[in-house]
C-alpha cells in the first residue's frame, strides 16, 4: 500500500472503540482468547492472541486464518469509526493494538507460506498506519 504525504494535512488518526468487557474477560476472568473471540467476534485482540499462539506452536496456516479474521474484523471496525482506507491508526490507543497485531501476524504467516506480495503489503500497511507499531512488531 502506497500513501502520499498530504501537504494540507492528512486524515485524523482513527481510534477504535474500547471493549472493556472483552479486556476484563481476558485479564480478570482469565478467559482463553478462543472464548473471548467466541463472545466478541469483532474484538481483534482475541484474534491476534490466537494467531500469535498458533504461530509460536508452528501452526502457520491456523495463524494465518486467525490473523486474517482479526484483520478483516478490524478493518470493518475502522471503517465504522470513520477511517477512509488510509491514515494513522495509533499504536498508543489500546483498542487499535488488536488490529495492528493482527496485521503483523498476517504478515508473518503470509511470509511463512510463501505469500510474498501479501507479506510485503501487510508490513507496508502496518508501517503506514503506525510507525510505532511497525517498530514494536516487525522483526
Amino acid at each position: 500500500m502506497t500513501t502520499h504525504t498530504n501537504l494540507l494535512g492528512g486524515p485524523e488518526p482513527t481510534n477504535l472503540p474500547e471493549n472493556e468487557e472483552a479486556y476484563r474477560l481476558l485479564s480478570e476472568e482469565s478467559l482463553a482468547p478462543v472464548e473471548v473471540a467466541a463472545k466478541f467476534p469483532t474484538f481483534s485482540l482475541a484474534w491476534a492472541l490466537l494467531a500469535e499462539e498458533a504461530f509460536e506452536r508452528g501452526a502457520v496456516v491456523e495463524s494465518y486464518a486467525y490473523a486474517r479474521t482479526g484483520y478483516h474484523r478490524g478493518l470493518d471496525a475502522l471503517r465504522r469509526a470513520g477511517w477512509k482506507g488510509h491514515g494513522p491508526v495509533p499504536w498508543e490507543h489500546r483498542a487499535n493494538r488488536g488490529f495492528l497485531r493482527c496485521l503483523a501476524a498476517l504478515a508473518r504467516a503470509a511470509g511463512e507460506i510463501g505469500e510474498k506480495d501479501e507479506y510485503e503489503r501487510c508490513w507496508q500497511f502496518l508501517k503506514d498506519s503506525s510507525a510505532e507499531a511497525y517498530a514494536e512488531l516487525h522483526g
